[in-house]
């Protein structure tokens, strides 16, 4: 197994009982990093994409239609929304009228396959933390399971690994903040090791839909369904053009040395090259994050590859207890599911509208998605109702958590529809039925303030 740092790391993951394939892949970008490897995409190495869009494509609706009948959707559900101060699944946050994200999403696929007389099966990427609180939600939907294939399958789990030498980091205080999941690259080696990819393909599916949680624009479409099956692509990724707020986020570009389409993250940017990352001239399209994968190609790839796709490894530094800056600095490897774009020949990607785009990363984003922005329309898709989404910028120190944010919104989201811009600074509690209009800032006072019911706020 190599380094005396590795072979304890792969001991300490069999001995966990996590499946030999993500050993092996954990081994591969192990040794990468002992190597020196660092991920690094520099600039002068890529050229800027264009792409088509569908918006000018032609559909036919029984193209749509048969591909969506062919296709399964996974919807990554790993995360604990800890950075909004969580301690469960992210996608059990209320949205609206007392649905989470993962009751909406539940009803979308149920929608879809009544509309389509589709099997449409949903199943999700849970991880140790997040599958017990998952299905005890979706319990509920008695129909949901699709017969023959499981409801949920665990991503894995690895050894963070100290900066100082890559050994496996040790923390008795909490021996659970000893591991982290390997990004969501994992996706491919969960598959094959827990079977799931076998199971699909047998049960004659042809594609795979794949998506966040947290994005409910992510509805597995029939037209985008459509268009991927008629362009033949093994492997595909929608994008969304870059506005100000993706200017520090990822974006798709071509590698100058084989043409090859990647996706550059900003861990993969270096500090000389992130004016060029920020250029939303240069670099137009980022990731939504919404994948369509043909299953047999999949398959055949990680066949070829015994099971590791070779993503470009991400080394992503941080403290063993990501909540306390004076514990150990340690090294995660990570990979990022989008990246496997530059492995197959062929794959495409395809602009498409903000609307498939709405991830909810912050409380600034819940807050947009708990306003009148969007409607949710009898099949439980988003429907923006407003001209424009505004911009949204609240204080950290009073609403970056869940419970504080909650606290200062008793009585709902204020109306953001006729907003462009809401800054708030300080202690500010909404009261009911608060209308902001045009470009807003409150600013910070010497005690905290409530905002009366039916309060205008601007225009």
């Amino acid at each position: 197994m190599g380094s005396p740092g590795l072979h304890k790391a792969a001991e300490k993951m069999r001995a966990a009982g996590i499946d030999e394939t993500a050993v092996q892949v954990f081994a591969h970008y192990y040794r990468l990093l002992e190597h020196g490897e660092t991920g690094m995409i520099r600039e002068d190495t890529i050229d800027p994409l264009d792409m088509p869009a569908l918006a000018d494509v032609e559909v036919a609706e029984a193209d749509g239609a048969a591909a969506l009948r062919a296709t399964a959707v996974i919807k990554l559900n790993g995360g604990l929304g800890t950075s909004m101060g969580m301690d469960r699944a992210k996608s059990l946050l209320c949205v609206r009228r007392g649905l989470s994200f993962l009751d909406i999403i539940a009803r979308q696929v149920l929608a879809l396959r009544k509309a389509y007389d589709a099997p449409l099966p949903l199943i999700l990427m849970n991880s140790f933390r997040t599958s017990e609180d998952t299905l005890a939600a979706l319990e509920r939907y008695e129909d949901l399971q699709v017969e023959g294939l499981p409801l949920e399958f665990l991503q894995n789990k690895e050894p963070k690994l100290r900066a100082s030498d890559l050994d496996p980091v040790e923390f008795p205080e909490d021996p659970t903040l000893e591991w982290c999941p390997p990004g969501h690259g994992d996706i491919y080696t969960a598959l094959v090791g827990t079977g799931l990819l076998d199971q699909l393909v047998d049960a004659g599916y042809r594609y795979v839909f794949v998506s966040n949680s947290d994005n409910l624009g992510a509805v597995p479409d029939p037209r985008v369904a459509g268009w991927f099956a008629g362009s033949g692509a093994p492997f595909a990724i929608e994008a969304v053009r870059r506005t100000p707020s993706d200017r520090k986020g990822g974006h798709f570009a071509r590698r100058k040395s084989d043409g090859r389409i990647i996706l550059r993250e900003s861990a993969q940017t270096a500090d000389e090259d992130l004016s060029a990352l920020a250029d939303l001239d240069r670099h137009r399209f980022t990731s939504t994050n919404n994948l369509w994968i043909d299953l047999a190609a999949l398959k055949a790839k990680l066949t070829e590859r015994d099971g590791i796709l070779g993503l470009p490894l991400i080394r992503n530094e941080k403290n063993v207890d990501p909540s306390d800056k004076s514990t150990e600095k340690v090294v995660q490897i990570e990979t990022a599911m989008g990246a496997a774009i530059e492995v197959f020949d062929g794959a495409q990607t395809i602009e498409v509208g903000r609307d498939r785009f709405i991830p909810v990363k912050t409380t600034n984003d819940l807050l947009v998605l708990r306003s009148d922005i969007y409607a949710i329309t009898p099949e439980f898709g988003l429907d923006q109702v407003a001209a424009e989404v505004p911009f949204v910028d609240l204080d950290g120190e009073h609403y970056k958590l869940v419970g504080d944010f909650d606290r200062r919104f008793p009585e709902g989201a204020p109306s953001l529809k006729e907003a462009t811009a809401l800054k708030v600074r300080g202690d500010w509690t909404f009261g009911r039925e608060v209308k902001v209009v045009g470009e807003v800032s409150l600013d910070e006072a010497p005690s905290a303030q409530r905002l009366e019911p039916g309060t205008v706020l601007g225009g």
